[in-house]
C-alpha cells in the first residue's frame, strides 16, 4: 500500500486548543519540519481506526492513553478494568476529553504526553544519522582545535 506523502510514514497528533504540551510538539516538529496531521479532538470527531492505531503501540492498552484522573471520568465513577473494550471505545468517542495529550502515533511507534528527547523518535531515521554524523565531525573538529590550541601554548612555555 502506498504511504501519502511520497512514502513518508505519515505521523498524526492528537491535540486539543488549551493543551501547553500539545504546543510544544507541535513546535518541535515544525522545527523540525517533520510533516504531520492534527486531529483536534474538539473538532474531529475520533473514530474506532484511531483508538486501533493508538492501542497497536500501547503496551498497557487503554491504560496508556486515557487519563483516568479527568474530571469525567471521576464523576461518572468508572473503573477501566469493569469496562469492555467496546464501552471503552464508545467512552473515548463520546468523551475524547478523557485522552491524555498529545497522542502522537505513525505506522510503528506511539508517543504520550511531550518529552524533547522522546520525540526525537519521529525523525526520519536518514535525517537522524545525517544530525549525528554532523554533530559528530563538530565534536572532533573542537577536539581538534583544543588539541592545536594546546601543543602552541606548550610550545610557547618552551
Amino acid at each position: 500500500m502506498e504511504k501519502p506523502n511520497g512514502g513518508v510514514h505519515m505521523i498524526t497528533i492528537y491535540t486539543t486548543p488549551s493543551c501547553s504540551s500539545c504546543r510544544k510538539a507541535k513546535k518541535w516538529l515544525d522545527d523540525h519540519k517533520v510533516s504531520y496531521e492534527e486531529k483536534n479532538l474538539f473538532n474531529h470527531r475520533i473514530t474506532d481506526e484511531d483508538i486501533d492505531s493508538m492501542l497497536e503501540h500501547a503496551e498497557n492498552g487503554f491504560d496508556d492513553i486515557i487519563s483516568t484522573r479527568s474530571k469525567i471520568f471521576k464523576e461518572q465513577q468508572l473503573e477501566v478494568d469493569d469496562m469492555s473494550i467496546r464501552q471503552l471505545k464508545d467512552f473515548i468517542i463520546e468523551n475524547p476529553s478523557v485522552l491524555k495529550r498529545p497522542i502522537i502515533v505513525d505506522e510503528k511507534r506511539m508517543q504520550v504526553g511531550y518529552n524533547d528527547e522522546e520525540i526525537r523518535i519521529f525523525i526520519p531515521k536518514k535525517l537522524r544519522d545525517l544530525i549525528m554524523a554532523e554533530a559528530s565531525a563538530a565534536a572532533e573538529q573542537k577536539i581538534e582545535r583544543a588539541y592545536i590550541e594546546n601543543s602552541k601554548l606548550e610550545d610557547d612555555e618552551k
